[in-house]
């Protein structure tokens, strides 16, 4: 059969993903994605090590940003990120700033990390204040806190999880447990962190709940990446995403029509 008429495939635009050796989430990521841009992912060779401040730091070294980078290069990336929350935030900001640096010079595009695009986000949206959730144990969780206090962001309230491995089987309903229990003062917004934790379908529900916008590091990473070669994340009911006018007053109600059953039985 003749096939020529279809005349594609249509040209891509490509987003760079540098990530842990344990990430397990590449279709979370696909979901942000609009269809022209694709993603070219590569991993961080394997250390025996549960997550920790350790394995942040060994999945963050600059030898290994470079490498990965460097293999990237061969399909052409218009942009890179680095999608490990923890290997981002455990060097404070001057370690992120120089992991970009790191990453801008291997592979001569630009280049950002979960932790940074964090405080972009934040920025974004004006908040200063925030909750937070994390899968980590207290002292990964602390470390993230000090972070964001160099940046000047105050934590109200956390929740953790303990977790040192298997952080992608963790469901929805925990996240959705979690951050209820992150959510105890004033708060402009709400993270949930590591980009290794599900959170797509779990925004939405907690944004018309807690009444606030709702960031996780996959978002975060992606919203990031895609705005800087100018394209737009894809994320229904998601504040970050939305345009500006539609954030005015209040967060909208998730219309119970676009709710999945699993979403049903979180509330």
């Amino acid at each position: 059969m003749d096939v020529s008429f279809l005349g594609g495939p249509q040209p891509q635009h490509g987003v760079g993903v540098v990530a842990p050796f344990d990430f397990a989430l590449d279709r979370e990521l696909w979901r942000w994605v609009p269809d022209d841009v694709s993603l070219r992912l590569t991993r961080t060779p394997f250390v025996p090590v549960g997550v920790s401040l350790d394995l942040a730091r060994l999945v963050s070294e600059h030898e290994t940003l470079r490498e990965a980078v460097r293999a990237l290069g061969a399909t052409e990336p218009e942009v890179v990120a680095y999608a490990c929350t923890s290997g981002s935030f455990v060097g404070g900001i001057a370690g992120e700033r120089a992991m970009c640096e790191v990453m801008n010079t291997a592979g001569e595009v630009p280049s950002l990390t979960t932790s940074g695009a964090l405080l972009q986000a934040l920025a974004e949206l004006g908040a200063a204040r925030i909750a937070l959730l994390t899968p980590y144990t207290e002292s990964v969780t602390r470390s993230l806190e000090e972070y964001l206090g160099e940046a000047g962001v105050t934590v109200t309230g956390r929740a953790f999880l303990g977790l040192t491995r298997h952080i992608w089987k963790v469901p929805y309903r925990a996240v959705v447990d979690m951050a209820r229990e992150a959510v105890v003062g004033a708060a402009d917004a709400l993270f949930i962190s590591c980009t290794n934790l599900p959170t797509y379908d779990a925004i939405p529900q907690l944004e018309a709940e807690l009444r606030m916008p709702v960031l996780s590091a996959n978002q975060v990473t992606m919203w990031a990446a895609l705005r800087t070669i100018g394209a737009r994340a894809v994320g229904p009911y998601q504040a970050l995403l939305m345009e500006p006018e539609a954030l005015a007053g209040t967060l909208p109600e998730v219309p119970p029509e676009t709710r999945t059953e699993e979403q049903e039985g979180w509330t």
